[in-house]
């Protein structure tokens, strides 16, 4: 999930416990939901992967791309 992607997961009621980021005015709303939530590019936890906003899709991709790669075979 990048940006406000985080609002689908809180709507999903899957966020309780799991670190992640989001943009800055879903924090709260994350937070709320019961999730750690912290100011980096990219956090990756257990099946989650999520992001800030669009100028950290360089790191997101490159977290994406190695998992996918790590779980191929």
């Amino acid at each position: 999930a990048i940006c406000h992607g985080a609002q689908l997961l809180i709507e999903a009621d899957v966020v309780k416990g799991k670190k992640m980021t989001c943009y800055k005015s879903v924090a709260t709303d994350l937070k709320n939901a019961g999730a750690n939530w912290v100011d980096k590019e990219v956090v990756h936890f257990g099946q989650f992967i999520t992001s800030r906003r669009p100028d950290d899709l360089a790191a997101f991709n490159r977290e994406l791309i190695y998992t996918l790669l790590l779980y191929e075979h």
